[in-house]
């Protein structure tokens, strides 16, 4: 089995995200609604081309604004389908604008996407994938997966013996605080 930890470091885009972000924990709402943009975008689709495009993406959707990409209309489709610097996927598109006005929804009954988040957990992937799919668009198992192991949710995005995983233990992410056996589900 091939890690990430075993190809990442030193690469010029792999390197920085599995060192500064993959796996940590994440509370902004607006950091957690890019995250699960990122990994709708990459269905079908390479890690590394979304990672190449990610500056393009968070420009082209206002920063992840929740609140703005919750109020696009036709002529922002319209524009993100002609900017050649993102992935021009009118269902994903459609999916990030439908999921954005879902996280508003649940801001009301939570306070915010990551208390919605918390609420839920711990959960094994199933759950989590089920949970997903009720609530969102365009979120199957690989995308809800990578999303709660990427956000500090779900174990293993770093071997036990890689330096990151030591830094990630360090801030006690949600999966590390519940028992292991919950995950074998």
């Amino acid at each position: 089995m091939t890690w990430y930890c075993d190809v990442a470091p030193g690469h010029e885009f792999h390197g920085p995200y599995h060192e500064n972000e993959y796996g940590f924990p994440i509370a902004d709402d607006n950091k957690l609604f890019e995250r699960l943009c990122l990994e709708i975008m990459q269905a079908g689709l390479s890690w590394l081309t979304i990672l190449k495009k990610k500056d393009n993406f968070i420009k082209a959707f206002d920063q992840f604004h929740l609140d703005t990409v919750a109020a696009y209309g036709e002529k922002d489709i319209a524009r993100l389908l002609e900017d050649s610097g993102i992935i021009r996927n009118k269902l994903k598109i459609n999916a990030i604008i439908h999921n954005a006005k879902i996280i508003q929804s649940l801001q009301k009954d939570y306070d915010s996407f990551a208390n919605w988040i918390a609420h839920h957990h711990p959960k094994p992937k199933s759950e989590w994938v089920k949970l997903f799919k009720k609530t969102f668009k365009f979120t199957g198992g690989e995308i809800t997966g990578e999303f709660l192991m990427s956000i500090g949710y779900l174990p293993g995005v770093h071997r036990e013996d890689c330096p990151i995983y030591a830094k990630i233990a360090q801030l006690d992410p949600p999966w590390m605080q519940v028992d292991q056996a919950i995950y074998d589900e």
